[in-house]
């Protein structure tokens, strides 16, 4: 009897040597392949088997509730697996809400394309055109340049300049453009990651000490052009293997010491990309799903604005961008006392980074008229949703009719202007010059670059999350869900602030931002109004920690983008996160108890909240 083509040998035994273990072998081959069958299937199983698991709560619970909370369910799980795409799951509500009498479907559709959904399609836009003519990338040269090569000042204009285009960008974008700038430095700083690596390792024999000899020249060697870090190699080579008194134990210290700081260098950039995000209403989803929800139970809060928000998002972002910074520089060395190399060889290495910095702005040229143009209407595109109705100063806006002009308005005209202001220097040469090329101008933003550019399933997701909103409120189910959450009228207030940052931000580590904050808000909002609090003392902190996912590489797409570049391990990111997470919870509540309380007068439970809770109980 001969074994089966493909058993492990190393696992099973031969047949003649004992049959009833080959039994065992086949069974447990056999079940590996089915659990790999399972796996590929995954997520069609999923899409059938939780509707049928969920339907009993169709006949246990009250009629409208009951149904509403059903379809809640299903999008969190969906959405949570993955099981459809999200786009697609946050179009359920279209098509389960009508269908099971919730919502009709004239109440539904329109959640789809509020006006928050405008704001935030002007902000991608006005990011579109950014990203178009290069001018984040002249930004972020330029801080650098400015900011010092000393490794704790590197990894802090590093920080400064993430968060600051993650305002304006999308978080995935600054990501992904920071994270080869910073491999360009860090490339002149310290050389070659492959040599680096090498000399990190314990040094075995005689050979190997002179491989790590010669190539400390690689260590702070030029990443520009191939041919000239082979020339700067070849002619410091004899130098460095001369004059280098250190021993193997120094160098390969030295080594570990400067991996350590190159990981502190790429796990700085997703976390400030995600901390840049909070300050304004279109640099994440979530703040946008704050405003589209409150709108749907509290339509008259006007509280939250783009101004007003700004002032409490921003400085909270300055705090933490200020204590994680310290955390991130004291973990990865940056604020060591201790040199990455010696004195004369650390000049020298900084002023290669230094113009490596250089000659990459030195290659954008002149700033070119396009960018001006940009430049300006970003400005004052910033400016204008700013001043609006900032709250603590009288704003443009009553220079219209009360409630009239919405920031979704203002970001409507100034991404609109994009799409036919020229690119190129207008010329009344043109007109009389026969000569001159008739080709059509070209515009700040082309609607191609934006189709490509503009997450549109973003938007059906903001979208859905306003039609989930709108069902829980109209179907009873946040007052249901609300009426079991009384025990906690007993934690205090600030106590309950913490809880519930904490267990947001730990819950969107393993689900999408978006999708956390659409399944926790009304939730939060009904326990608010509960326990008599003012429902921005709970919401706004919720909505802020969504944005607080820095443990795993899976919690949101920067981390994924910086742990893909193959230098980080996952402990690197749990041991920095979980800390991390610790200290935004506590500047979140920093923030809320203080300039929060004082700006949005926390401490009163207000009309608008009175009325909503009114109606609901009618």
């Amino acid at each position: 009897m001969k074994p089966q083509p493909g058993w492990p040998s190393s696992s099973c035994p031969s047949p003649s040597f004992s049959p009833h273990r080959v039994d065992v072998c086949v069974v447990e081959m056999r079940l590996s392949v089915a659990a790999r069958k399972l796996w590929c299937i995954r997520k069609q199983l999923i899409v059938l088997l939780v509707p049928l698991l969920f339907l009993p709560l169709l006949f246990t619970l009250p009629e409208k509730e009951g149904k509403c909370l059903y379809v809640v369910l299903l999008m969190a799980i969906f959405w949570c697996t993955e099981a459809l795409p999200l786009a697609v799951t946050a179009m359920l509500p279209v098509c389960l809400f009508p269908t099971l009498g919730i919502l009709p479907s004239k109440k539904v559709c329109i959640q789809y394309f509020l006006e928050t959904n405008f704001l935030f399609l002007s902000g991608l836009l006005m990011a579109s055109s950014i990203e178009e003519w290069g001018l984040h990338r002249r930004i972020a040269l330029k801080v650098l340049s400015i900011v010092g090569l000393q490794p704790a000042k590197l990894i802090l204009g590093m920080m400064m300049t993430s968060s600051f285009l993650s305002m304006w960008l999308s978080n995935t974008a600054t990501t992904a453009m920071m994270l080869p700038i910073a491999n360009a430095i860090l490339e002149s700083l310290f050389g070659d990651l492959e040599t680096l690596k090498e000399k990190c390792k314990s040094p075995s024999d005689p050979e190997l000490d002179l491989i790590n000899g010669q190539s400390s020249v690689k260590l702070h060697s030029l990443p520009s052009v191939a041919t000239e870090k082979q020339t700067l190699s070849g002619e410091r080579s004899e130098e460095v293997e001369q004059c280098d008194p250190r021993t193997p134990e120094e160098i390969q210290s030295e080594a570990q010491y400067q991996m350590k700081v190159w990981k502190g260098f790429l796990i700085c950039i997703p976390y400030a990309a995600s901390i840049g995000g909070t300050a304004t209403l279109t640099g994440t989803a979530p703040n946008l799903i704050l405003i589209g929800q409150l709108k749907t139970y509290f339509p008259n809060c006007e509280l939250i604005n783009f101004g007003s928000w700004f002032a409490f998002a921003f400085p909270l972002m300055l705090i933490f961008l200020l204590v994680g910074w310290l955390w991130i520089a004291f973990l990865y060395g940056g604020l060591s006392p201790r040199l990455c190399f010696r004195k004369n060889e650390r000049a020298e290495a900084e002023a290669k980074a230094k113009a490596v910095i250089v000659e990459e702005y030195r290659k954008l040229g002149r700033i070119n008229f396009a960018e001006g143009a940009i430049s300006f209407f970003f400005i004052l595109f910033a400016i204008l949703l700013f001043t609006r109705d900032p709250k603590f100063f009288t704003g443009w806006s009553v220079l219209f009719k009360k409630g009239y002009v919405s920031d979704a308005v203002t970001g409507v005209i100034i991404s609109s202007i994009l799409f036919f202001f020229p690119s190129q220097k207008p010329s009344l040469s043109w007109w009389f010059d026969s000569r001159a090329s008739n080709a059509p101008y070209v515009p700040l933003l082309s609607w191609k670059k934006a189709q490509e550019s503009v997450p549109w399933n973003i938007i059906l997701l903001l979208g859905g999350g306003f039609a989930m909103a709108k069902a829980c409120e109209e179907s009873g189910l946040a007052a249901w869900i609300g009426g079991h959450l009384q025990p906690l009228a007993e934690v205090p207030p600030a106590a309950a602030v913490m809880l519930i940052t904490g267990f947001v931000a730990c819950f969107t580590e393993f689900a999408s931002n978006t999708a956390t904050i659409i399944i926790f808000l009304p939730v939060i909002a009904e326990l608010a109004i509960r326990v008599s609090v003012n429902p921005l003392y709970f919401m706004i902190p919720a909505t802020i920690g969504c944005s607080y996912a820095f443990m795993l590489p899976v919690s949101t797409p920067p981390n994924s983008i910086a742990f893909a570049s193959g230098h980080l391990m996952v402990k690197d990111m749990v041991k920095t996160g979980a800390v991390m997470n610790v200290l935004g919870i506590l500047c979140v509540s920093l923030a809320i108890n203080t300039w929060g309380v004082a700006m949005f007068n926390l401490t009163d439970n207000p009309d608008w909240a009175q009325t909503n809770k009114t109606t609901q109980v009618l």
